[in-house]
């Protein structure tokens, strides 16, 4: 007598033992992108390995530094954790969206303002991670530290610190950091 299990239809790669593709469709920095893709891709190996934006960076690989951080829908995801396509029909900012040389975004020019940075290495995730908590607190979503759940959340040291504390800066540049995000903050009030 058969188990239960062995009438279960199991996801397969193909015949020849291929690992299991999709077909994936993303908007990546305001550009539709589609692909035949791996599933066990992660989203951040698709887009520094196949799509070319490398500006995300891999650091530790385990969602703990915040380096490969990117915007989905408006949300701060970790892309090193994330599959891609879990990610069917959304929309992805990467730091190569958020501004040009030419024509830096606020955060970005604060960001140099307030040497908000030394190796860089981290820039890229601390400044997506940034421009998605500043659309947080505007938005009213509370964070650990919010005092306050009917008041207007102000965009305190304290939140921002809370809010960026996924992203970690081995160089220590976190005062410049939060200086370069307040006066952003400062700014759009």
């Amino acid at each position: 007598m058969p188990s239960d299990f062995e009438t279960i239809p199991r996801e397969t790669g193909a015949a020849d033992g291929a690992p299991p593709r999709s077909e994936v469709s993303l908007t990546i920095n305001g550009r539709d992108w589609s692909g035949v893709i791996d599933n066990r891709v992660t989203l951040l190996d698709l887009l520094r390995e196949e799509i070319g934006l490398t500006g995300s960076k891999k650091g530790c690989d385990h969602g703990q530094c915040g380096a490969c951080t990117v915007i989905v829908n408006g949300r701060r995801v970790n892309a090193c954790l994330s599959f891609a396509v879990m990610h069917q029909g959304d929309a992805v900012t990467t730091i190569e969206g958020v501004g040009r040389p030419d024509a830096l975004d606020p955060l970005q020019a604060a960001f140099v303002a307030h040497d908000g940075y030394q190796c860089g290495y981290c820039t890229p995730g601390q400044i997506c991670s940034a421009k998605a908590v500043l659309e947080e607190i505007a938005a009213g979503v509370p964070s650990h530290v919010t005092r306050d759940l009917e008041a207007p959340i102000a965009t305190t040291a304290e939140e921002i610190r809370e809010r960026m504390s996924g992203n970690i800066c081995r160089c220590g540049a976190y005062a410049n950091i939060l200086a370069a995000i307040s006066e952003v903050a400062e700014g759009a009030r």
